[in-house]
């Protein structure tokens, strides 16, 4: 069986990591087959949302031993075993594609780093997060600048320190989740979601995407400028078009999808 489940449902794209064996725990194959999944998602003109989950009842317990013993005393292949994850990150980080996850039981390593990235974390009341590297006398090197990302500096510091262990109300608390639901009701609870952002047009979305991470790097007023010019361009795309005619005429823009 493939280790990522690919399910379409008009513009969203279903991602479900399936090795429920192993807490889906992430292999190389599960790396590659999630960057490719993505980068045709991107290129196909019709998917809008990417929603990533596991099988069995947990997200994905980290990296997968098995690659990682194989690689043992291989500096180079270790390597390009953990650049390849952080650039899975990286990807899911920057793309223009709104991107949720779904997350129920365990959630570790790689499945730590991938909540980080993603624009909505939705979490089950079974939600077990754990940062165990420094206790394994490792280093949580491609999670942590993720981390920081969302939770800031501080917070990654003592997640990492003291080999966290988080469940869905500490998370929900600091921000690493942005909902916490009963596992049943998280079905539900991304229905919701998905209208929500199926009612924005996905160029301004790409766009504000792309905005806001550069936010995080520039002052305020170093942005002005660029800022104005996104706005501009907006107002006079066929979106901007659409959507306020859209506005005025109380009617739902053609980029929401028909009941």
């Amino acid at each position: 069986m493939s280790d990522v489940l690919v399910h379409r449902d008009g513009p969203v794209l279903h991602l479900t990591l399936n090795r429920p064996a192993q807490r889906n725990a992430m292999s190389i194959g599960m790396v590659q087959a999630l960057r490719e999944a993505l980068t045709a998602a991107e290129a196909d003109g019709q998917t809008r949302v990417v929603v990533l989950r596991g099988a069995g009842g947990h997200f994905c317990a980290g990296g997968d031993i098995r690659d990682m013993a194989a690689a043992r005393g291989d500096s180079a292949a270790i390597v390009q075993l953990s650049a390849a994850f952080g650039d899975l990150c990286v990807a899911f980080s920057q793309t223009g594609l709104a991107t949720v996850a779904v997350l129920e039981g365990t959630v570790m390593g790689g499945g730590f780093g991938l909540a980080c990235v993603v624009d909505v974390a939705l979490a089950g009341e079974s939600v077990a997060f754990r940062l165990p590297e420094t206790s394994l006398g490792l280093s949580p090197a491609q999670i942590g600048p993720f981390l920081v990302e969302r939770l800031g500096l501080s917070e990654a510091r003592r997640l990492a320190v003291t080999g966290a262990r988080l469940g869905g109300t500490e998370a929900l608390a600091l921000r690493l989740v942005h909902e916490l639901h009963r596992d049943l009701a998280l079905d539900a609870a991304l229905a919701r979601v998905l209208k929500d952002i199926l009612q924005c047009a996905p160029g301004a979305v790409a766009a504000t995407k792309a905005l806001l991470a550069r936010a995080r790097l520039h002052t305020p007023a170093s942005l002005v400028h660029e800022a104005a010019e996104a706005f501009a361009a907006a107002v006079a795309s066929d979106e901007g078009a659409e959507g306020t005619a859209a506005f005025v005429g109380k009617r739902p823009a053609r980029w929401v999808p028909t009941p």
